[in-house]
Parts: structure tokens; sequence; C-alpha cells
């Protein structure tokens, strides 16, 4: 079943960025952040009504995080790696 694979690939993804969310204080701000699945089965994560500060504070971390691998790899460094290192976004 391929859903189920899919389900168990957005929640690896929900808890990744749930225990993320958490470091920076945001957990209450997305309480409908939850793994999911597509009409193909691909997992995804939904993340449910977000506040407006909270969406905020979500795309100034998401910039910050983008200027400052840029700026490593300006600089001759390797980037973050992993996850962030992926084309796939």
């Amino acid at each position: 079943m391929a859903y189920v694979r899919g389900w168990a690939e957005g929640k690896r993804g929900a808890d990744g960025l749930a225990e993320m969310l958490r470091a920076v204080g945001l957990e209450v701000d997305l309480p409908g952040l939850k793994a999911d699945v597509n009409v193909f089965g691909d997992g995804v994560v939904n993340l449910g009504a977000v506040r407006p500060d909270a969406a905020r504070l979500l795309a100034d971390m998401l910039t910050s995080g983008l200027m400052a691998e840029m700026a490593w790899r300006e600089d001759g460094r390797p980037g973050l790696g992993g996850a962030a290192d992926s084309s796939a976004a």
C-alpha cells in the first residue's frame, strides 16, 4: 500500500518540523501540523490553519536560513547539507 509509505514519509517530515518549531517556541502556533498523503499516495505535511504572526515568523526563519546558506557558499564553504541541500523543495 503506497499510501502507508507516503504517510510514513509525511510523518517523518511533520515530526522533524515539529521538533524544530519547538526549539524556537512555535509549537503552539501550529496546532494543525500533521502528516497526510495526497491523492497519489505521496507523503505531505499539513500545516493546518496558521496565525499571521506565525506565518511571518516562519517566512523570516526560512529567509534567514537561505541567506545564511548563500553567504556560506559565496565564502567557498559547503552548504548546510542534508535535506536543506536537496533540490526536492
